[in-house]
């Protein structure tokens, strides 16, 4: 019997949100709206949409002893997710700076503050934590170490899922774990070595040819070694690939306000359907109802929608 639904290891940021008419080029300023702080951080998207969904949920992260640190553990708390594992210390808590545009779409710039100390020694430490959990998600706004950590600290038994941003190339150990890989079109690009990627990490082959059609990306992805693949495609709904096939997922029409965090709804959502027996079609569509009534509340954490409300949809 498993104690959590899905254990969240990731990044833990706060959200420094400006709206904008649109971005800035190189050299140039632009006016912006009043500053919004709010909680954010991928793996602390994940925990808090995860546990409104009724997931029973633990995050281990690492923040500062600061006030951006004290906002994130409220947040945590207030979702009901289990914050046994958040680490206090070491640096400032991450900070996202992200601008808005009036279309929703958005711009991110990370420093990593506490997540980048966030070590294998730290991920080994909670073991427990690892053989209580169903599910595991991870993301890559911690130190890749700590990711492949992670990989090895896996209970028999438990599922894996990654979500690869900000992308780079993944180790085979790293790939052959992933069940699902999440990517969007710019992260599938990076891991297949597309023109995009800056180097290679250890053990994995860069240079694939990556097609046109997205099918032609989860294929590739596909024989990298995941044992699943999801590739998102925005409004176009999302794609799954398996041993089983590939199949088309498609999207719920809305009109988007904000894509923070959207992303991160989606992957939670799919990671406690997927622990909770579903396929991965039906994991896809469920989450990708979740992502939608995000998309249309501003925030990250604020927008994450109960199964309620998504079931109201």
């Amino acid at each position: 019997m498993y104690d959590y639904d899905l254990l969240v290891v990731g990044s833990a940021n706060a959200d420094l949100v400006i709206g904008v008419e649109r971005r800035p080029a190189a050299g140039e300023t632009v006016l912006g709206s009043d500053l919004a702080v709010h909680p954010g951080g991928k793996g602390a998207n994940q925990a808090v949409a995860a546990a409104r969904l009724g997931a029973r949920t633990a995050l281990l992260a690492r923040i500062g002893a600061d006030a951006y640190g004290r906002l994130l553990l409220d947040s945590q708390r207030a979702a009901g997710v289990d914050t046994v594992g958040v680490l206090v210390g070491g640096a400032p808590t991450g900070v996202a700076l992200i601008t808005v545009d009036p279309s929703g779409d958005n711009s991110i710039v990370v420093s990593p503050g506490a997540n980048g100390r966030l070590t294998p020694e730290d991920v080994r430490a909670a073991a427990g934590l690892f053989h209580a959990s169903r599910v595991v998600s991870a993301q890559l706004e911690i130190p890749l170490e700590t990711v492949v950590e992670v990989v090895r600290s896996l209970a028999p038994g438990s599922r894996f899922v990654l979500n690869p941003s900000p992308p780079r190339l993944l180790p085979a150990e790293v790939l052959a774990a992933c069940d699902p890989l999440i990517v969007n079109e710019h992260e599938a690009k990076v891991i297949l070595g597309g023109a995009e990627a800056g180097g290679a990490a250890d053990g994995a082959a860069g240079g694939a040819a990556v097609g046109d059609r997205p099918e032609d990306w989860a294929r590739v992805l596909l024989a990298k070694g995941p044992k699943s693949v999801v590739v998102t495609l925005g409004s176009q709904g999302a794609l799954v690939a398996s041993a089983e096939g590939v199949e088309r997922v498609a999207a719920v029409k809305v009109e988007a306000v904000d894509t923070t965090g959207a992303g991160d709804s989606f992957t939670a959502a799919l990671a406690w359907k997927l622990g909770a027996g579903s396929s991965l079609p039906e994991a896809a569509a469920y989450a990708a109802r979740v992502g939608a009534v995000a998309v249309t509340r501003r925030g990250a954490q604020e927008s994450f929608p109960t199964a309620a409300e998504v079931e109201a949809r």
